[in-house]
């Protein structure tokens, strides 16, 4: 009778240890990471890398976005501190060929989106593009992919007034809906 008790009593202990184990596996599963921490989930593409535009580039023949940040688009105006337009997609575009100056770009996928591409985190000697593009004020932390990745480079960008924030803008996901929806009602041909 001992013996079959001291076996039960070891069968429950056993028991609650996998259902806390197990329970644990679960918790961290559907746990959201904290805002500070992007795991890179892909392959890693190295190569010579040619700007796209201010968020995107295209490593030996594939397209990719960079991760969390949201550039203005290639036709997209701003205007800088004096009131006068300029063209900010452009000149985003050039901000990012400046930082990749024909060096060698890693980039890692965490993600893949709509338009075929994959999303990853590209760095250039070491550092990360997308903090470089959000730092100096030629993009914005796009929090809601981000997790908060960039947005103390945004703080920073925009305390000390560079790029964008040197005058005024639209959000670049605000001109492409807005693009959009004149492109329905007929009365532009081409936005984005």
């Amino acid at each position: 009778m001992r013996r079959r008790r001291s076996l039960l009593i070891w069968l429950v202990v056993i028991a609650v240890g996998a259902a806390v184990v197990h329970g644990a596996r679960e918790f961290a599963r559907w746990r959201p990471a904290p805002p500070w921490i992007v795991t890179p989930s892909g392959a890693t593409l190295t190569g010579r890398a040619r700007a796209l535009d201010g968020d995107s580039l295209e490593v030996a023949g594939a397209r990719i976005r960079l991760f969390g940040i949201d550039a203005p688009e290639g036709r997209q105006e701003c205007r800088d501190a004096t009131d006068r337009p300029y063209p900010c997609g452009r000149e985003a575009t050039r901000a990012l060929a400046a930082a990749l100056a024909g060096r060698t770009v890693a980039c890692t996928a965490v993600d893949h989106d709509r338009y075929e591409r994959d999303v990853a985190i590209c760095r250039v000697d070491g550092r990360d593009l997308g903090d470089i593009m959000v730092r100096t004020g030629h993009a914005l932390d796009y929090a809601q992919h981000s997790r908060g990745r960039y947005a103390a480079a945004e703080r920073e960008a925009r305390d000390a007034r560079r790029g964008l924030w040197a005058g005024t803008f639209e959000y670049p996901a605000a001109w492409r809906r807005r693009g959009s929806e004149v492109r329905e009602e007929g009365k532009m041909s081409v936005r984005l």
